[in-house]
């Protein structure tokens, strides 16, 4: 069965590889219709488990999932042999595959000019307001000034509305965030997220950031969303480093 992936479009170095999965291709049936990867949102174990073995056909090795709960932990994937709690992984070692699942949040891809090191992280607002890709660009320990991301499909920028507070967390901590926010109506604002994302990297020297054109909302065909759905999939955002 083939799957429809997107292969980023990123200068990366040679040795390293990355897809991200779309929900075409796979077994699931219903809501979760297509290529759903997620484990823990109501689908059919059975389901999921062949969609993962589509899945790793296409890799060198087992991704290493991840509980994934909003947070700013970072797994170091080479050291691990079961999940573990954490929004981000990197890895140094040769097929080690570093993923994160995603619908609507936006998933990052980070590798090091050089391909000595890959990283991966989810960022809903929470995750990114509290520092999660400052945090993964961290302990990747490489200087970020030669390190470049990839942002991959996320809730766009005419579609992620939110409140006052969402607003306010990012001001206060980064008020060039104001530009990131179009106000809708009282209380209410359209947030790009993959702004506030190179606002972030900016900050801190990473500068050379390649995708975030995508709508995973207004794409029903291509994406799952929660915000457009509720109970829906995940679509997986996978990086490695390759034999050299």
């Amino acid at each position: 069965m083939n799957l429809n992936v997107i292969t980023p479009d990123w200068p990366a170095p040679k040795n390293v590889k990355s897809l991200v999965t779309t929900r075409a291709g796979g077994v699931s049936q219903g809501v979760y219709q297509g290529l759903n990867l997620g484990d823990h949102v109501g689908d059919s174990w059975v389901d999921v488990a062949q969609n993962r073995t589509l899945v790793r056909d296409e890799l060198p090795t087992e991704p290493l999932w991840l509980k994934q709960v909003h947070g700013t932990t970072v797994a170091y994937a080479d050291q691990l042999k079961e999940i573990v709690e954490a929004d981000a992984a990197m890895a140094r070692r040769v097929n080690t595959v570093c993923a994160v699942l995603t619908a609507d949040c936006l998933p990052v891809l980070f590798c090091a000019a050089d391909g000595s090191v890959v990283g991966a992280a989810h960022a809903g607002w929470r995750g990114l307001a509290a520092g999660v890709l400052e945090q993964t660009v961290d302990v990747m320990a490489h200087p970020p000034g030669q390190m470049m991301a990839w942002f991959g499909p996320a809730i766009g920028p005419a579609a992620f509305e939110v409140g006052d507070e969402v607003r306010q967390v990012f001001v206060a901590d980064l008020p060039e965030a104001a530009s990131a926010f179009k106000g809708v109506s009282a209380g209410k604002w359209l947030a790009d997220i993959y702004m506030l994302a190179r606002l972030r990297l900016k900050r801190i020297g990473l500068t050379e950031v390649y995708g975030g054109n995508y709508c995973t909302y207004g794409d029903a065909q291509q994406f799952y969303s929660y915000r457009r759905d509720g109970v829906t999939g995940r679509m997986a955002s996978l990086i490695w480093i390759a034999e050299r």
